[in-house]
Parts: structure tokens; sequence; C-alpha cells
């Protein structure tokens, strides 16, 4: 997480919140041989984030017991020009949210594995109504438990939320919107309108 202040003054509520819309991030653990990562989506349950990995996952195989894992979540982000700010003395940046959720990753019991996945494409099959909402019950049987068989189910029991927003909040109101505004139009990066308008509208309050 970026180490200014300014950058980190969003309540665990809103981070907890922004990893959940985003619903997709980095799994990290230490390894035998060292740092292991694997790209995930999940589901934020109160103080857990549900995900499932394929047992041949190296982090999977590495997961009999409980052990420390770290989620990372990139939410909207961009690189910013000097030229943008209208003011003189500015250098090359990057604003961006992410959030890190740190704690225990532990298995989960495999008849839990059907119901995690159906809450999975539940959440995100939504997002795209007023299409068709696809479920498991679409499979063939045979192949749905084929499937199964070579997933397994997880849970991170999340212990500290860290979140950086890093939206220009140690800029001049007016050099913040001149940047924003050229985020939106010639942003390098990803959802940079969502970028430019937190950018536009930031203040202390919002990050509660």
């Amino acid at each position: 997480m970026h180490p200014n202040p300014v950058f980190r003054a969003a309540s665990t509520t809103k981070a907890l919140s922004v990893a959940a819309e985003v619903g997709f991030g980095v799994l990290a653990i230490n390894g035998q041989d060292g740092p292991i990562l694997s790209h995930v989506p999940f589901l934020i349950d109160g103080n857990s984030a549900r995900l499932h990995l394929v047992r041949s996952n190296p982090i999977a195989r590495e997961t009999t017991d409980p052990i420390r894992a770290k989620l990372a979540v990139t939410g909207p982000h961009s690189y910013v020009s000097p030229d943008w700010y209208g003011a003189e003395d500015q250098v090359p940046t990057w604003n961006y949210v992410a959030v890190h959720l740190v704690g225990k990753l532990q298995p989960l019991p495999q008849d839990g594995l059907l119901g995690l996945l159906d809450d999975l494409s539940e959440e995100f099959e939504t997002r795209l109504l007023p299409k068709s909402i696809w479920r498991s019950g679409k499979m063939d049987r045979d192949a749905l438990e084929r499937m199964l068989r070579v997933i397994q189910p997880f849970e991170l029991q999340i212990e500290d939320v860290q979140s950086t927003f890093k939206l220009g909040q140690n800029k001049p109101e007016a050099a913040r919107r001149s940047a924003a505004s050229e985020i939106a139009d010639s942003g390098i990066g990803s959802e940079v309108r969502q970028l430019a308008a937190l950018m536009k509208s930031i203040h202390h309050e919002e990050l509660i």
C-alpha cells in the first residue's frame, strides 16, 4: 500500500465494497519454494472471501491446513501525464484504487463446492441482466460432476484490510479536476472514466 496516509483514509467498509464490486484478484501465499500467485474470482461474505481453485493449482496443493495469504484487488487505474494538471513542476504518476485482504486461507468441505459455484455465477450473471441467468442446472449432470471433482472450495478469513485510493488528493482541486478530465478522455489503464469520476468528486467523507 502507498505510504502516504492521505491515500489511505478509506474505511474498511469502503475497501471491502470495492473488493466485492471487482470480484477478481490475485491470491498470494509463501510456498515452500517462494511466492505463489493465482488469479481468482471471489465473493465477499462478511469477514471472509470465498473462492475455488483447481486441485492441481500450486496454492491448492500447499494449502492442506490454514495458511497465511493475501488477496490483492485492483480497482480503476490510469497513467497521469504531468501536462494534464495545468500546473508547473509536476511529474508523471499513476492514480489507482487497490485493496489487499490479508488473513488465513483454508480449504472448505467439498460438499459446499456446488453452492459456492452457484453463488459465484449468480453474482456475476445478475450483473448481465436482462440476459437470462445461467445456472449450473443447465449442465448435463455427469459433466457437472466431472468438473466438481477437479475443483476445491476455499475461504480466506479476513483479518486485515489494507487499501490505497490514490486520486490526487495531494494536488490542488483545480489541478486534480483538470487531470481527471484528461483521464476520462485519454486515460491509459482500466475503468478510466470511473477513476476520473472519483478524482473529481473525492472528499474524505466519501471514503467512509
